[in-house]
């Protein structure tokens, strides 16, 4: 075995909130439809993602680490009855720690009522937009009105060629939190996705304090969690948002398409060698439990 396939010790960072976990039933086709393929949602290849992932599960392949909590995150097609079942879930077994809901990001009258059935869960912290289209990511303004109110986070859904548009449009919400998951979600590691990408986040995080960005993602679309291929993404994120506002999301199951747990926090540790305990801390879990209120 390469010394880069080996887990790293969970001494070697310590504790874990991981900001972006995925439980799911592929059984369930009214939930998640294109788990079996009944939906195509434009992400090529999914098999890789169809198997049943519930929290045992989740616990068993991240054993050799500390993970004290973990965020779940959207996916279901009724954004709102898998928030109130993962808070059932959560009070039965103390997780998830934290739930990022979905919203409607154009329906502004469907979305409120989306948003005011979530806050029923006590552990509901913010929303990523779905089941419906905008040309940037970013809901309707209305929608982010209702977001701020209630101070809920907002899990930005967007790829490089509609961060620059994010940018513009978040530019008004600077009292909103926001969290740009999966590193911008670049969809290949081409370099002109590469510069592509670095525009965009480039003014997201040029935005203030109060936008995020998710270590998360990246072995999706490259289908690989070698830190030689992740190496620039990470770095230029270390480097636009700092190590206050970046955090650490296995994006699992889907990035498992792709390796392990073990392998993929054996590539962030590798990618992160550079930085002191306390920042290493805070990437791999004191950001999180500060955005996520955890």
């Amino acid at each position: 075995m390469a010394d880069r396939d080996r887990p790293a010790s969970d001494q070697s960072v310590g504790r874990i909130v991981d900001a972006h976990v995925h439980l799911w039933d592929p059984a369930n086709t009214e939930w998640y439809p294109y788990l079996s393929g009944l939906r195509d949602v434009g992400m090529g290849e999914l098999s890789g993602w169809a198997r049943y992932f519930d929290q045992s599960t989740y616990f068993s392949e991240s054993a050799n680490w500390q993970i004290e909590k973990f965020v779940h995150v959207a996916a279901a097609s009724d954004v709102v009855a898998e928030t109130l079942q993962k808070q059932e879930e959560s009070e039965a077994t103390g997780h998830p720690d934290a739930i990022v809901g979905g919203v409607h990001p154009t329906d502004v009258t469907l979305a409120r009522g989306q948003i005011d059935r979530q806050l029923e869960a006590n552990r509901f912290r913010g929303v990523r937009p779905m089941g419906g289209t905008s040309e940037h990511g970013v809901p309707a303004q209305e929608v982010l009105k209702v977001l701020q109110e209630r101070h809920l986070v907002l899990d930005l859904m967007a790829h490089p060629d509609q961060l620059l548009g994010a940018a513009t449009a978040l530019r008004p919400w600077d009292g909103l939190v926001v969290v740009v998951e999966h590193a911008g979600w670049p969809r290949s590691d081409t370099d002109d996705e590469f510069r592509l990408w670095q525009q965009g986040m480039s003014k997201l995080a040029a935005l203030g304090p109060n936008v995020h960005c998710k270590l998360s993602g990246l072995s999706m679309p490259f289908r690989s969690m070698d830190p030689r291929v992740l190496r620039r993404w990470t770095d230029q994120c270390l480097e636009l948002f700092g190590v206050d506002r970046c955090l650490f999301g296995s994006n699992f199951p889907p990035d498992g398409a792709a390796g392990s747990l073990d392998q993929l926090l054996g590539s962030l540790v590798e990618l992160t060698a550079d930085l002191d305990a306390v920042d290493r801390a805070m990437v791999f879990a004191g950001n999180a439990e500060r955005v996520y209120r955890c």
